[in-house]
């Protein structure tokens, strides 16, 4: 089997993800999962597309990630992940849409415009 490689993106965000057959070694910026990702959640939101699709400790995954917050992050591999489950099954869909984990959630920061104190924030306005 060959390596499929699949990108995701959240925020700012984005994570490259090769999935290949092994033993369920998940490698992130060449450190261990555990290591990297520290907290439950987010390591449950990591694993999630595995387990969705019962797919845990058949594949060596490693990603590569950068931007964003640890959240973010996670969230970008997870949606990789997700894209790589239905690329190499497309039965994986079924079980990975309802939940929503193929769906890119499209929520940025908005820019700051010119002439104005944030994004919407306007400054205040004096007659006199």
């Amino acid at each position: 089997m060959e390596v499929i490689h699949k990108i995701g993106r959240r925020k700012t965000a984005v994570a490259r993800v090769y999935v290949s057959e092994g033993k369920g070694n998940i490698t992130v910026n060449k450190k261990d999962l555990k290591d990297y990702f520290t907290t439950g959640t987010l390591l449950y939101k990591v694993n999630q597309p595995m387990m969705l699709t019962e797919n845990e400790g058949n594949f060596d995954v490693k990603i590569n990630v950068y931007g964003g917050g640890i959240t973010g992050q996670a969230e970008a591999i997870r949606l990789a992940l997700s894209r790589a489950m239905v690329a190499l099954d497309q039965e994986n869909h079924g079980a990975l849409k309802p939940e929503g984990l193929l769906t890119r959630d499209p929520r940025m920061v908005e820019r700051k415009k010119y002439g104005q104190k944030k994004a919407r924030k306007k400054f205040q306005f004096s007659k006199r």
